[in-house]
């Protein structure tokens, strides 16, 4: 059984930083693409950004661009998501999700975890 578990989350301040972590567990051999999607208050969710894990390549959406950066550490089966000069409009509950296709969109992923809060605000 897939399990994911996401962390990290909580309230920073406009311009500040924050490191998300999502911790996989179980048989995810065969998913080879992990990513990180959110969800703003009364918005749909939408993609932020994914990774490969085999190749490591790196997928950006336009929410993704710039201040968010996307990495893995493959021996904890754990990817990061690395948050810099947070806005307001970046306050979402992030979620990651793996998927055993190439596209990092939310509806080609097939196992979700549970999501970690970030308010921003002052």
């Amino acid at each position: 059984q897939v399990q994911l578990v996401e962390s990290g989350g909580g309230l920073v301040q406009p311009g500040g930083s924050l490191t998300l972590s999502c911790a996989a567990s179980g048989v995810i051999v065969e998913y080879d693409l992990i990513g990180w999607f959110r969800q703003a208050p009364g918005k749909e969710r939408e993609g932020v950004s994914c990774i490969s894990t085999p190749s490591g390549r790196k997928y950006y959406t336009d929410s993704g661009k710039g201040r968010f950066t996307i990495s893995r550490d493959n021996a904890k089966n754990t990817v990061y998501l690395r948050m810099n000069s947070l806005k307001a409009a970046a306050t979402a509950a992030y979620s990651c999700a793996l998927s055993s296709g190439a596209r990092c969109v939310s509806s080609g992923m097939a196992h979700w975890g549970t999501g970690t809060l970030v308010p921003v605000s002052s």
